[in-house]
């Protein structure tokens, strides 16, 4: 039976105390939103539809390339006047997938087993079991056990709120009937709004049975409202990204001072990462690559035997076989450092290419540069690749020799194996095999003295 799925989008978030839709907040560097979105893109032949609200034009510049079908709900009348909004969208031959966009890490394992129950049934209802069920809907069951209506917390009784098994909102039912019974929803409760829930009830009194299912964890079913909450779940989430790496194979010496906001970590064997590491959008790691503490990657190709020391930040950049950066090095886009090249600290490398076995190990900026191999950049070189409204290419030869202290002001080339003498400002290009340098000439005055504070 097909799939079509409702993605509930709506709410404002007001305890989230912030002008972005509760929606769009992140977990792993991904909006709520999007992770929703993720799982029900897994599901196989679905169609998905987003109902949102408050924020509208926000979620929709943000997000609204995700592959669905967009619906306002200008009104905010509850989630069974949500669904209403796309009622003719629904298809009486399929079934009906109901998410929230502020529950991001409902697994997909979870989902099929509710799906199976709607197939059966008609109708499958995720709940869940919480020591302290403050805020949410109570599951109530007849003396059989058989679930006979959801009611929610402002409308239960002192008996009913002790109740710990909740509804969680998500369920799978099937489209015909969820059409018929949004027909007969009606807004006679403590907030005047039309629920959802209250179709579990319809569904009694038309004598089918519902199914229920509880998630492995309850971090699965858990909503964001605020901020802590927030937090919490981004520690879950990334406690699970985190047993996901070390058990292919990646050593986190702690794994709960370890994030990761990105898409894919392709690695190879033996790589050994340590605290408070960033790893953003698609990464690849090689072999025996060792990361140190403090470090960001963004976007980048790390091969085979390369150390990155503490404090690093390198964005999409390709590292090659070997080589040391940092500690405190910054490697900027478009960068790419040779074998076994050393860029020590803080150097800074923009849209650059350094060559193999290369060193620039202190307090230098290469910008705009073609870097040959085996060269040896002294400290506190830079080049001066910017005059006010361009940029401009230095190029420097294999095995050229820069001392420190040097400017290269671009557009300039540093032969092959030639050497800059230190303190040089280079305006013209540097011969091959030769020396260049340029200083003024030393002066020592004779019986000069320092000034002497007035009054001493």
């Amino acid at each position: 039976m097909r799939l079509q799925t409702i993605i509930l989008a709506a709410g404002q978030g007001t305890r989230m105390r912030s002008s972005l839709p509760k929606v769009l907040h992140k977990i792993g560097g991904k909006t709520l939103l999007a992770h929703v979105h993720d799982l029900a893109m897994q599901l196989g032949d679905n169609s998905v539809h987003v109902i949102y609200g408050h924020g509208g034009k926000q979620v929709l510049s943000t997000v609204g390339n995700l592959e669905a079908e967009w619906t306002e709900q200008k009104q905010q009348l509850g989630t069974g006047h949500a669904v209403m909004q796309v009622a003719d969208w629904i298809a009486t031959g399929c079934t009906v997938l109901i998410l929230y966009g502020d529950v991001p890490l409902l697994k997909l394992a979870t989902v099929k087993l509710l799906i199976e129950d709607a197939y059966k049934n008609g109708i499958g209802l995720l709940t869940v079991n919480l020591d302290d069920p403050t805020g949410y809907g109570r599951i109530v069951r007849n003396e059989k056990g058989n679930v006979i209506r959801i009611v929610e917390e402002k409308d239960a009784s002192p008996l009913q709120r002790e109740i710990c098994e909740v509804n969680t909102g998500i369920l799978a039912v099937n489209g015909q009937m969820l059409k018929g019974w949004l027909n007969r929803l009606t807004n006679l409760n403590a907030q005047g709004e039309y629920y959802l829930t209250d179709i579990i009830a319809l569904a009694v009194a038309d004598g089918v049975y519902v199914e229920t299912t509880q998630p492995a964890e309850q971090s699965e079913v858990l909503g964001i409202n605020n901020r802590v909450q927030l937090a919490q779940l981004e520690r879950v989430y990334q406690l699970h990204q985190a047993t996901a790496l070390m058990e292919s194979g990646i050593t986190l010496l702690d794994p709960s001072r370890f994030d990761l906001r990105g898409e894919i970590v392709t690695h190879g064997q033996d790589v050994e990462i340590d605290v408070n590491v960033v790893l953003e959008g698609k990464i690849k790691l090689g072999n025996r690559v060792k990361i140190g503490p403090n470090v960001l990657l963004k976007d980048s190709q790390i091969d085979d035997d390369v150390e990155i020391f503490a404090n690093s930040v390198i964005e999409k950049a390709n590292i090659s076989a070997g080589s040391r950066i940092g500690p405190f090095a910054r490697i900027r886009p478009e960068s790419n450092i040779g074998e076994n090249a050393h860029i020590g600290n803080f150097v800074e490398i923009k849209k650059s290419n350094i060559g193999k076995s290369t060193k620039i190990n202190h307090l230098s900026y290469i910008g705009d540069a073609i870097v040959g191999s085996e060269v040896n950049v002294g400290a506190g070189t830079i080049t001066c690749n910017y005059d006010g409204a361009n940029k401009h290419l230095t190029i420097i030869e294999d095995g050229a020799f820069i001392g420190s202290d040097t400017q290269l002001v671009a557009p300039v080339t540093v032969g092959k194996n030639a050497t800059i003498g230190a303190g040089s400002t280079i305006t013209k290009n540097a011969p091959e095999g030769e020396l260049s340098l340029s200083r003024s000439k030393q002066a020592t005055i004779p019986g000069w003295q320092r000034p002497i504070k007035k009054g001493d």
